[in-house]
C-alpha cells in the first residue's frame, strides 16, 4: 500500500478572484444602499441657521430637528 498524504489545500486562483469579486459586490451594495439615505431629498427644508448660546442661559429651542424628533414619538 502507498503512503499518500493529502495535497496541500490552497484555494484555486479562480476561487481567489471569485471570493474577491463576491466581497467587492458586497461593499458596493452596501453602498449603493447607505447612499439614498446621505443625499438629502431635493424638496427638503434647508437647515435654519445656527443660533449662539442664549444670554440668560439655557439654550432649548424648538428646531426644525426637534419638531421632527417630536413627529417620530407621536403615538
Amino acid at each position: 500500500m502507498q503512503n499518500r498524504q493529502p495535497p496541500d489545500h490552497h484555494p484555486s486562483p479562480a476561487r481567489r478572484s471569485f471570493l474577491r469579486g463576491a466581497a467587492t459586490a458586497g461593499a458596493a451594495a452596501a453602498a449603493v444602499v447607505a447612499l439614498p439615505h446621505a443625499v438629502p431629498a431635493p424638496d427638503a427644508t434647508p437647515p435654519e441657521p445656527a443660533r449662539g448660546a442664549p444670554e440668560g442661559g439655557g439654550g432649548y429651542h424648538l428646531s426644525a430637528h426637534v419638531r421632527q424628533y417630536y413627529e417620530t414619538t407621536r403615538v
